[in-house]
């Protein structure tokens, strides 16, 4: 069994999620652009967004990968969602590490710190060639946020959880990363 752990970065502390996190996360889910972006049902609510937390904290205890809480150094809030995941799918390309900000706080560079300090945890604390994020193709911040991080689109592919539209599979080689 792993324990999630604390990373801090400049800006945020990446921690696990916590109960406190519920109703911050449950916003971060309902707002409009998150359920475009994710493709969440119009329904999404509370009990989705503890189940989402008790998934990632499950996974961490079984795979030592999850998503962590993002919560701003300065005042304590909950900034959103990141981290290295890897769910039980067969077509799922590896580990992805993804990312997702309540509204509010896109636009500020989160994301890409967030998302930097979890591909540099994954090559650390994992012995794998690649880490991947799978972004729809619409998600054109996203793309950005994967580029920043030296990902290049490696393939296009419908997954099986959701068969509407393929997601861009970008990838980022252990031999071409660059954590600074």
């Amino acid at each position: 069994m792993f324990t999630c752990p604390t990373l801090e970065t400049e800006r945020l502390i990446l921690r696990p999620f916590e109960e406190r996190d519920v109703d911050a996360y449950t916003e971060t889910l309902q707002s409009d652009i998150v359920r475009y972006s994710l493709r969440l049902p119009d329904t999404v609510g509370r009990y989705e967004a503890w189940l989402s937390m008790a998934q990632m904290l499950g996974q961490w205890a079984l795979r030592n990968t999850g998503n962590w809480a993002l919560e701003r150094k300065t005042d304590g809030a909950f900034v959103g969602r990141a981290g290295p995941f890897r769910p039980e799918r067969a077509d799922w390309p590896g580990i992805e590490v993804g990312w997702t900000l309540h509204p509010d706080f896109h636009g500020q560079g989160y994301a890409t710190e967030a998302g930097r300090a979890s591909v540099t945890w994954a090559f650390a604390n994992h012995d794998v060639d690649a880490i991947y994020s799978c972004i729809l193709a619409t998600n054109l911040a996203s793309q950005a946020v994967a580029r920043r991080l030296g990902m290049k689109l490696f393939e296009d592919r419908v997954l099986s959880h959701y068969s509407a539209e393929p997601h861009g599979i970008w990838r980022v080689r252990r031999e071409d990363y660059d954590a600074t």
